[in-house]
């Protein structure tokens, strides 16, 4: 459904290859990292933006990517998590991204992005109308973006049938991806 929207809204974003996230320097990482999207060729690779623990949408959908982390992680997801402070890019320290970062569970990467660089390059500028910046982005392993979630609330148990409904393709489509043959991949 998701797929079917961004298609009928003109974006032409889905089966195009996703460009490389501006670097972040170690000190840019609450957790984990530093990681490219070119290092992770070969993984399916989910990027969520997300902000602090304020934040309903962003609470809410939390339990659902530390499920999907604990079970697909030994099979080629990689979940990363991109901070980004609403409402506008600002200096924020990683030692204050941790503290998300602990209220979520998160035990995955997670890259502050206070500067909203990764947040413009991979989303707002190739869908400048986004209702949502805390948008969800599933690549396959070529770096090809498959599936979008655009912002507000996928989870398993909520009382939201869209967002149960979200929570159900970004399953399906990661369980997908992760069934498909790694073709043209080179593994090192």
């Amino acid at each position: 459904m998701i797929a079917s929207v961004l298609l009928a809204a003109g974006l032409s974003i889905l089966g195009q290859p996703v460009p490389e996230w501006p670097a972040k320097a170690p000190e840019k990482w609450a957790q984990g990292g530093p990681l490219t999207l070119a290092e992770l060729r070969g993984k399916v690779v989910l990027i969520r933006f997300f902000m602090d623990a304020d934040c309903p949408l962003c609470r809410g959908t939390a339990p659902a990517l530390n499920e999907f982390h604990r079970e697909f992680y030994s099979r080629g997801l990689v979940v990363v998590g991109m901070y980004t402070p609403k409402p506008r890019p600002r200096p924020v320290p990683a030692e204050r991204v941790r503290e998300y970062v602990e209220a979520y569970g998160f035990q995955f990467p997670v890259a502050v992005d206070d500067d909203w660089s990764a947040l413009r390059r991979l989303w707002l500028d190739r869908v400048p109308d986004a209702d949502y910046t805390s948008a969800s982005l599933l690549i396959d392993r070529e770096g090809i973006l498959r599936h979008v979630h655009q912002g507000g609330l996928f989870a398993k148990n909520a009382g939201s049938p869209e967002a149960r409904r979200g929570y159900e393709e970004m399953r399906a489509t990661i369980e997908r991806l992760l069934a498909e043959p790694r073709h043209g991949v080179r593994l090192h």
